[in-house]
């Protein structure tokens, strides 16, 4: 027990992702109202890049440029590409994302006059 809290003290970002991830699921559970939800899936979606930007961190690491054929290629000393191409991904799929639901969320809004996810499912009964 106190190995995993001594663990999660030595690395308060991976805290901090569990809590924003939590938070923002908590969010789009627990809301009625569709730009709430939204706000608990950016919520989401953030705590995931952040963590993906947590994993990549890598001390005196450099850009994988080779400089030398000659020399053999020594991978700890390189940053790897793949997590931040990730991340550069998933923020281009967030941002599309949000656009889309705050889209929907309008359509919605000017057809049934309210974004409370109760009321909407009333006026469809």
């Amino acid at each position: 027990m106190f190995d995993a809290i001594f663990a999660v003290l030595q690395r308060p970002n991976f805290l901090t992702f569990v809590i924003i991830f939590l938070w923002g699921f908590y969010i789009m559970v627990t809301r009625y109202n569709l730009v709430k939800k939204l706000i608990g899936m950016y919520l989401v979606q953030t705590s995931v890049i952040f963590f993906l930007v947590s994993i990549s961190a890598k001390e005196g690491a450099t850009v994988p440029i080779l400089l030398s054929i000659t020399e053999p290629v020594q991978a700890a000393n390189y940053a790897n590409p793949l997590p931040h191409v990730l991340t550069l991904t998933a923020i281009v799929v967030g941002v599309a994302t949000l656009g889309v639901g705050l889209a929907l969320c309008g359509a919605i809004y000017r057809k049934y006059g309210s974004l409370d996810e109760q009321k909407i499912l009333e006026k469809l009964e």
